[in-house]
């Protein structure tokens, strides 16, 4: 569309390998708040949040890396992104009742509109796309205040 401009916010913040799952939710769910998100579409932030501690726990967990944690919303989605240094790519899997974890991916497979993987040249990044709700202005990126 020639003219037309399209307006985003986005946050990042890197997680050490030796930080809690919690701290990520916990910054990831400020910003949800600063959209509006989790009082016009509580469904949608708790699918938010659940991804995002799916995608920093397998950066810990398998890829023994830190998580670089991204978040940008535009008027249509919301990509929460997540950078480690492992190469291997993740897939989702048959989940296994005798054995505990490995059901992540089809987690975030289960509650983003989509989600891909991409090589990149120091490792990986996961991305999962969410559309935003359709609740009015409320539903629009909106300025916050802080980088954190």
């Amino acid at each position: 569309m020639e003219g037309s401009s399209l307006r985003a916010v986005g946050w990042a913040r890197t997680l050490p390998l030796n930080s809690e799952v919690k701290s990520a939710r916990d910054w990831a769910r400020k910003h949800l708040d600063a959209l509006g998100w989790t009082t016009s579409a509580p469904e949608t932030a708790d699918a938010v949040l659940l991804t995002v501690s799916e995608l920093v726990t397998n950066a810990h967990r398998h890829a023994h890396s830190s998580a670089q944690l991204v978040m940008t919303c535009d008027d249509h989605c919301l990509h929460v992104s997540v950078h480690d240094k492992s190469r291997e790519l993740p897939t989702p899997r048959e989940a296994d009742t005798e054995r505990l974890g490995g059901r992540g991916m089809l987690l975030v497979d289960a509650v983003a509109d989509t989600w891909e993987t991409r090589p990149c040249p120091h490792g990986k990044s996961v991305s999962a796309c969410f559309h935003v709700p359709d609740a009015g202005p409320q539903a629009a990126p909106r300025d916050t205040p802080g980088p954190n």
